[in-house]
């Protein structure tokens, strides 16, 4: 990166950009049956519409507005939120140093989605797409108004080059998983593009795969040499709604709608993208950020800690009824938010040692004590659907875990045990549950860690010891119980306390005990499952902070790639959720049902969809509130 001051403005017509995960760009799903035709050279009906879905109908039509947005919200007024830490790079594609909040705030690809459907993509750069009954290609035929920051126009030779670049550039996970799908990709005319794929390319998958390419300006690149994989001090030119306006490296970021954003008259868009600005502080914890946000600071405020829920939210802001505090509802898939082990790390290669470790998590005692009832624990990775794997095993899940049991890569208890869920604990003995101690015990015992006269566990003359790696000061209360209670097991057990760019640099390099992960799955698992779960990219994905792998979980996970119904999808992402969480590689942590949310009485919603709480999508700024907060000193 090259040295530039601290502080600086981007002028308006540099090329910059960001990547837009929609809210703007991906906020939910769908498509539609629009007519067929037959091609020349092929005997396959070809279907052309405006989207795509693998199940069911689209819900939306080609002109359609958002249900849950207002299309005739005004426009204008600055949302502010906040991020913890630091940053140095607005690269997400690369691995080297620290991205920014809102990275991909100004990205857009050829499909787009929506916050009410789970299963289909919109055309959105492009105005058709049309694709074989079998899925061996897809052609999209782009929008030919599509314009860059810069004024120049986006053309099929971008989204070529744009779609190309990761497979060379990109992170290992992804090229080490994808790179082997596509078989062309052929610039037809300057708005047409055909993307041609392999045998061995998931056919459920590849429509939206290519559909999720972001737009890139290739002569933007080449010009400035500019790498994917490298960091980057600004955007890359790209053609969303924001911009980057400024930045204080490190401590602020503003974000600029572009006045001549070439996607602000399309249906899909209307009553979206409604702010003027949107400004992100950064701090250095969690503390120092609510203080900001009681004294107007930044004005939005995603509440996370079930302390502050419970107990912060009676300043004087609060009192005086310049801020809102409600619980939205969340109809999305749990974020199967948990502890992970590294399973480099020999030690916690034994489950009997796993298991024990598990046991010495209160969650009972922990929302009871300090989340004030506020959450429910974890149990599936798809947790709120039906693809959690629940009970013993249906007779359809048996007929696909009873060859790999046959094969040896399953034990035969899975056929018949009920599914994994945490340990329940009691809440008596608070934080220490006796009973979960002796468990944990025997546990050990078993697998050959034992305490000697000093109280600490050895096995081969090496201490079971136990580090949690975290970045956050508001987990100190949270894991410093668990870290009494392992003692007490007779584990050497502590919490290590790193700054974020020491956290996120040991996360990626293995360098770690234990560390935070968020595991959730989509409505639609498919090819994405093997960063998550698979063995090919285990070792350098950053999906897959616990370098799991198993055969058993590999072939399941291509069951479920090859799912063409979702009855098949349903029963065999059941098998793998039970199949994963009998694995105990993860310690679920906590999760709420609804979103809590704190903000200055200036913004305003028509309601929040299901798959997503996105305020910077669909929420506007009212001016004329904004002006009385400002009146009676709301603001800092």
């Amino acid at each position: 990166m090259q040295n530039r001051p601290q502080v600086r403005t981007i002028a308006a017509q540099r090329d910059t950009t960001v990547k837009y995960w929609l809210v703007g760009s991906l906020i939910g799903v769908a498509a539609v049956w629009a007519g067929s035709q037959v091609f020349a050279d092929s005997h396959e009906a070809v279907t052309i519409s405006h989207g795509y879905t693998n199940f069911g109908e689209l819900k939306y039509g080609p002109n359609a507005v958002l249900d849950y947005v207002n299309p005739d919200a005004p426009k204008g007024g600055e949302f502010s939120q906040w991020a913890q830490g630091t940053f140095d790079s607005f690269n997400l594609s690369t691995r080297k140093g620290v991205p920014a909040a809102l990275s991909t705030i100004g990205y857009e690809s050829i499909l787009t989605s929506t916050g009410d459907d789970p299963y289909g993509a919109y055309c959105y750069l492009c105005e058709t797409l049309e694709y074989p009954e079998s899925r061996d290609w897809v052609v999209f035929n782009l929008r030919d108004d599509v314009k860059f920051w810069d004024g120049t126009t986006m053309t099929a030779a971008d989204l070529k080059f744009s779609f190309e670049l990761p497979l060379e550039q990109g992170i290992t996970e992804y090229r080490s998983v994808y790179a082997n799908f596509i078989e062309s990709v052929e610039v037809l005319d300057d708005f047409k593009i055909k993307f041609t794929f392999t045998e061995s390319a998931p056919r459920r998958d590849v429509v939206t795969w290519v559909g999720a390419t972001t737009a890139y300006s290739q002569n933007w690149f080449e010009e400035t040499e500019t790498r994917l994989d490298e960091a980057s001090d600004a955007p890359f030119l790209a053609t969303g709604p924001y911009r980057l306006d400024a930045v204080d490296i490190g401590r602020q970021i503003i974000y600029r709608y572009d006045p001549n954003w070439w996607g602000a008259d399309l249906r899909i868009n209307q009553g979206r993208n409604n702010f003027e600005t949107i400004r992100v502080e950064y701090f250095a914890d969690s503390s120092a950020a609510f203080e900001g946000f009681k004294s107007g600071v930044y004005t939005f405020r995603d509440e996370n800690s079930s302390l502050q829920w419970a107990t912060g939210y009676d300043f004087p802001a609060r009192e005086q009824g310049w801020v809102n505090v409600e619980e939205l509802p969340n109809g999305s898939i749990g974020t199967g938010q948990g502890f992970v082990f590294n399973l480099n790390v020999e030690k916690f290669q034994d489950p009997l040692v796993r298991e024990a470790l598990t046991l010495m998590v209160n969650f009972e005692w922990m929302n009871e004590t300090l989340f004030y009832g506020l959450y429910e624990r974890p149990e599936s990775f798809w947790d709120n659907s039906d693809l959690k794997a629940v009970g013993a095993p249906s007779a359809d899940e048996l007929v696909i875990l009873q060859p790999l049991v046959d094969e040896g890569l399953l034990d035969a208890s899975i056929l018949t045990a009920v599914a994994t869920i945490p340990p329940v604990s009691s809440t008596s003995e608070r934080p220490l549950d006796r009973a979960n101690l002796r468990a944990a015990s025997a546990l050990l015992d078993q697998a050959g860690w034992v305490a000697g006269d000093d109280g600490l566990r050895r096995k081969d003359g090496e201490v079971l010891s136990v580090t949690f790696l975290e970045r956050s000061p508001q987990f100190d209360r949270i894991i410093n119980p668990i870290v009494e209670n392992l003692k007490r097991l007779g584990v050497d057990a502590e919490l290590e306390r790193v700054d974020t760019a020491q956290y996120i640099e040991r996360r990626r390099a293995g360098t770690f005990d234990i560390v935070n992960a968020s595991l959730g799955q989509g409505y639609e698992p498919g090819q994405g499952l093997a960063q998550f779960f698979g063995s090919e990219a285990a070792e350098d994905s950053s999906r897959n902070p616990m370098r799991f792998k198993m055969p058993a979980a590999d072939r399941l996970i291509r069951t479920i790639v090859e799912a063409e119904t979702l009855e098949d999808l349903t029963t065999r992402t059941r098998a793998l959720d039970r199949v994963l969480r009998a694995e105990r590689f993860w310690i679920p942590q906590w999760q709420k049902g609804v979103h809590t949310v704190a903000y200055y009485d200036m913004y305003r919603f028509k309601e929040v969809p299901p798959l997503a709480l996105s305020p910077i999508d669909n929420w506007w700024f009212d001016a004329d509130a904004a002006d009385n907060l400002r009146a009676v000193g709301a603001f800092q």
